[in-house]
């Protein structure tokens, strides 16, 4: 196989005192003051462990589980800590992400845009979303027999990807052993006169096999075979002839993933394609902090019975849903809800920092640095502009932020998913404008830390859980 096989153009394409370090007495009044409307938080809390917690297994969990764990945390078996973004750069990749989330949503797709090569393939400008923001990750068996790979989950992504032998292209450096269809008695291309061929968004061929292409908002790019094999989530759970992108040829950056597990709501997802099996329905939840673990479960197993639910709209692209107020400490912020509903709101679990639309956010910053007012500001980051100096302290108050959607549904945010700590003296508030042209409200997977966030996608609704994990 040469590398002319992939020269192709693919179209269509309150008391606020705390106790320091240097205080003898602990301020038990502080202790004790915790309420449904302030929570009573640790400076450690907010900063990540060098080492993976006691917990590390996590709960027993349903054969249809998928351990989860951050990409760079102490949990992940793959991790460097010299290899890891700062919080800074994570910020960086997230601004991207959210860039490339308002271009999808106003369609400002184009087409057109070459890679420079000695061979030059074309595609969409933002076919797919920025993945540097990808922070959470999977384990999964592919083949038979299987071969396990690490992949990041998403689901502002469908098509679930890995790079394969023998790379005809240029694959990048991944921890796992890059996939070798060779080995695997399962393996299948996909040929071009095939229905599953034409669904693809961007597709050309090599002779009769069908090739994918997708390239992200970062301008990295993947293109490959699109082909079928043998999915494994453990010893009973085994899904024969999924499809997948079989990667061929890459640019950009990827970060040493194996690829993508898509948890999006086309033909390609592993929640459609698994859809007689596990009934659309998933869920998941992301850990308090990167050094321990949650999860991903496909179908009904485990699901609270605590869980509320909303509504999901009926939308092909992103989980659309329905914020209607906000509220901080116990105070409803003076937002018009047409705000909310004149710009829209999605879920997005690549997304880090819940962005809000200019009126939303100034109406929460102000309330939040009001209850605030005892403690020293900090040094703002490039992207979050409300920031707090806790190097003297070891206990702090902050307010609860509630967030209520259509139905009068309230969900209380845990205390992680309030504060983004860069340091000890530089823990900001987790919320951010949008500064793209929709003034999109984009809920982050800060926000979502230790909840089980259940989506059933064919009952059309999404659910909260509080104590998903720790």
């Amino acid at each position: 196989m040469s590398l002319h096989l992939f020269s192709l153009v693919i179209s269509t394409l309150g008391l606020f005192s705390a106790f320091n370090n240097g205080n003898a007495a602990v301020d038990r009044n502080l202790m004790a003051a915790e309420t449904h409307d302030f929570h009573i938080i640790t400076v450690s809390s907010l900063l990540p462990d060098s080492a993976c917690g006691s917990s590390s297994e996590g709960p027993k969990l349903p054969s249809s589980s998928l351990k989860v764990v951050h990409r760079y945390g102490a949990c992940h078996k793959q991790h460097k800590s010299d290899s890891a973004p700062t919080p800074s750069q994570i910020l960086t990749h997230d601004e991207a992400r959210v860039h490339s989330i308002n271009s999808r949503i106003i369609g400002f797709d184009s087409v057109g845009n070459t890679f420079p090569s000695t061979e030059s393939v074309t595609l969409p400008a933002n076919s797919g979303l920025s993945l540097g923001t990808a922070n959470y990750v999977v384990n999964i068996g592919l083949g038979s027999p299987r071969k396990d790979l690490s992949l990041a989950f998403d689901t502002g992504s469908s098509l679930p990807w890995t790079q394969c032998e023998p790379c005809v292209g240029l694959c990048y450096k991944q921890h796992d052993p890059i996939f070798n269809p060779s080995e695997s008695t399962s393996y299948a291309n996909v040929s071009c006169n095939t229905e599953m061929c034409n669904q693809l968004n961007i597709r050309g061929c090599s002779g009769t096999t069908c090739l994918y292409g997708i390239r992200y908002a970062d301008k990295s790019l993947t293109i490959g075979y699109l082909a079928k094999d043998t999915l494994t989530l453990s010893h009973t759970e085994i899904i024969p002839d999924f499809y997948f992108g079989c990667g061929q040829q890459y640019e950009g950056y990827f970060g040493q993933i194996a690829g993508i597990v898509g948890l999006g709501k086309d033909k390609f997802s592993i929640i459609s394609q698994t859809s007689m099996k596990y009934g659309k329905i998933f869920s998941y939840c992301l850990p308090s902090t990167s050094s321990k673990p949650g999860y991903l479960t496909f179908g009904k197993s485990e699901i609270s019975k605590a869980i509320q639910y909303i509504p999901l709209a009926n939308s092909k692209e992103f989980y659309f849903i329905d914020i209607t107020a906000i509220y901080v400490g116990g105070q409803k912020l003076p937002i018009s809800p047409t705000v909310f509903s004149t710009y829209g709101s999605i879920i997005d679990s690549g997304t880090v920092i819940t962005r809000l639309s200019s009126e939303a956010y100034t109406a929460l910053r102000n309330t939040f640095r009001q209850q605030m007012s005892m403690y020293p500001m900090g040094q703002p980051s490039r992207t979050l502009d409300t920031c707090y100096d806790f190097s003297k302290y070891t206990v702090m108050k902050i307010p609860t932020i509630s967030i209520v959607f259509s139905g009068n549904t309230k969900i209380d945010l845990d205390s992680t998913g309030i504060l983004y700590g860069f340091s000890s003296s530089q823990v900001c508030l987790a919320f951010a404008t949008n500064t793209g042209i929709t003034n999109l409200t984009i809920l982050g997977n800060v926000q979502q830390k230790t909840m089980q966030v259940v989506y059933d996608v064919a009952g059309g609704k999404l659910g909260f859980g509080p104590n998903g994990c720790a």
